[in-house]
């Protein structure tokens, strides 16, 4: 592999989002391909033994197992931290592998987490069941009150781990207040931000510690593979998370980071376009529906911190209908257009039903406490045209008289 300027970050730092989604991170081998190359091999061969001792023991440089290192895997790594403004990035099997690593890499038995209590099922999974097998103790809290944080802290409080927005109540937490109270207090904030991914939103220019990802979603965008990233500071990376993936083995593997690579691309052009169809929806919804959660309406009572922290709101939000759990799956069977879909981020418009699928596993008394109702349905507004969005979503709610 041949060194070329998009690993070179004197110069890709300089670059704009939009041009470091494209080239950042990019290295070419010795035939000069323009498109990144897909390199499918677990292994790498050494010139004399003494190049392989020199590897292992990090005094050369290059490649020893894909486990740890892949040309193609490393070049989506460092467009990743270069889109988030962070200093390094590691890559791994799914969203939830990052998720896991990022906090399993940095807690023992002991230790004390307050997580965001609106979350994805399986992060609540992490943060009520998982941690505390491991002696970790674990409070969650509602993370729009930073306040809530704070009281719920003890000397023994390593990570605050909240999502902004949330999955599916799309509460907006303040990035601002919350790390800086963090920081005064020596714990790591880590923050998912998979609903907005850095074109809409960087967690590190708040102040936050650690950001993972369901690469899955907006930056795949298209909903053919699986991936997941954490980016933090180097000695963060290399020091705690690096150690914990190398040998608990959650890789992401060559193929899924050439798929993600080739979203990224056109990240910015998507989210944005997926943005204003999402706000013309979400305001021909409000008129129809008895309750939308949807920052970015001006009705919703955190627009305003929203668009502080957000080029966009994103094309996710929750709506919720009076008649529970019969009345949202009508809807959702009268469809004609939008699919009945768990993922989000993908360039098709996508609705569920959390509270029988996404959040199925968490108990309904917990999902009561998150916000979750019966009658909730979280939508993803993809890239189709809005009217011919709207004009099913209309017959749809016809069909359950509203």
């Amino acid at each position: 592999m041949k060194r070329k300027t998009g690993q070179d970050r004197s110069i890709t730092a300089n670059w704009r989002p939009a041009t470091q989604a494209v080239r950042g991170g990019t290295a070419r081998s010795e035939y000069g391909e323009t498109s990144e190359a897909l390199f499918l091999t677990s292994g790498y061969a050494y010139d004399c033994a003494g190049d392989a001792a020199a590897r292992f023991a990090g005094e050369q440089v290059g490649m020893t197992y894909s486990r740890l290192q892949n040309p193609t895997v490393e070049m989506l790594e460092e467009r990743i931290a270069l889109l988030e403004g962070a200093e390094a990035c590691r890559t791994m099997a799914t969203g939830m592998a990052a998720m896991t690593a990022a906090l399993l890499s940095q807690l023992s038995a002991g230790d004390h987490l307050v997580g965001g209590r609106a979350a994805f099922g399986s992060c609540r999974w992490l943060t009520d069941t998982l941690l505390p097998k491991f002696g970790i103790e674990t409070d969650v809290v509602d993370a729009r009150d930073t306040q809530a944080f704070i009281d719920a802290s003890r000397p023994n409080t390593k990570v605050w781990f909240f999502e902004t927005p949330a999955n599916p109540t799309m509460d907006v937490a303040d990035l601002t207040a919350i790390c800086a109270a963090a920081r005064e207090r020596g714990i790591v904030t880590v923050v998912d931000n998979a609903f907005a991914s850095p074109a809409l939103q960087r967690p590190m220019d708040f102040g936050a510690d650690v950001v993972a990802y369901s690469a899955t979603k907006l930056m795949e965008g298209q909903g053919r593979v699986l991936a997941g990233a954490v980016c933090g500071t180097k000695a963060f990376i290399d020091d705690v998370l690096l150690p914990f993936t190398r040998n608990t083995g959650p890789t992401l593997s060559a193929f899924n980071a050439w798929v993600v690579l080739k979203g990224l691309e056109t990240l910015d052009l998507r989210v944005m376009r997926q943005s204003e169809n999402a706000l013309k929806v979400a305001s021909f919804l409000e008129q129809r529906v008895p309750k939308i959660n949807a920052p970015g309406l001006p009705s919703h009572p955190q627009h305003e911190l929203c668009m502080r922290q957000m080029k966009m709101a994103g094309p996710i939000f929750s709506f919720e209908l009076d008649g529970g759990r019969a009345q949202a799956h009508g809807l959702l069977d009268a469809l004609q257009l939008i699919d009945i879909s768990n993922n989000i981020g993908d360039s098709r418009s996508l609705m569920t039903h959390p509270a029988s699928t996404t959040h199925s596993g968490v108990a309904e008394e917990k999902r009561i406490e998150m916000g979750i109702s019966e009658g909730m349905i979280r939508i993803n507004v993809g890239l189709e045209d809005a009217e011919d969005l709207i004009a099913d979503l209309d017959q749809a709610l016809r069909a359950v008289a509203l």
